[in-house]
């Protein structure tokens, strides 16, 4: 399995187990990701949702049917920087027996790409500050740190 053969398209909601799955093989995610079958229905609901709303856009990678990566693209328009629309890039994941192929980088690539058609000026992205492999991802894909991030949970 090499990037090349990956294919990028629209999630659907039969793979809401497998983007799951991606979501939950970390040490962040097996604590608030629940890996069950059936899958919890509150992640089929997130999903509908997602698709109702046009600023958001969630992509998986595909290589031979299988999915093997994901990432959410959101587009938020706003007031700041003149009325600038800045795209937000969420939930990017690569399955864990697919890393280190170029499939993180085509999804990243594929965002970026989308989210200037759809006339975002810029890309954000958040990154726990304990994912320091994917940290060293991003900065070699030109991202720079930027911002503080802080968080009020509910």
């Amino acid at each position: 399995m090499s990037a090349e053969s990956v294919s990028i398209r629209r999630a659907r909601l039969g793979d809401v187990p497998a983007i799951v799955a991606m979501l939950a093989d970390d040490h962040l995610g097996r604590a608030r990701e629940r890996v069950e079958d059936p899958l919890p229905a509150a992640y089929y609901d997130a999903f509908a949702r997602v698709e109702r709303d046009p600023n958001l856009t969630l992509v998986v990678a595909e290589i031979e049917g299988k999915v093997v990566g994901c990432l959410q693209l959101a587009v938020l328009p706003g007031i700041s920087s003149q009325g600038g629309v800045r795209g937000l890039l969420e939930d990017v994941r690569v399955a864990a027996d697919c890393r280190s192929r170029g499939i993180g980088e085509r999804l990243v690539q594929w965002a970026i790409a989308e989210a200037k058609a759809r006339g975002c000026n810029l890309v954000e992205l958040l990154t726990h500050q304990t994912r320091v492999d994917a940290q060293r991802f991003y900065k070699r894909l030109g991202f720079t740190a930027s911002h503080v991030g802080m968080t009020v949970r509910f």
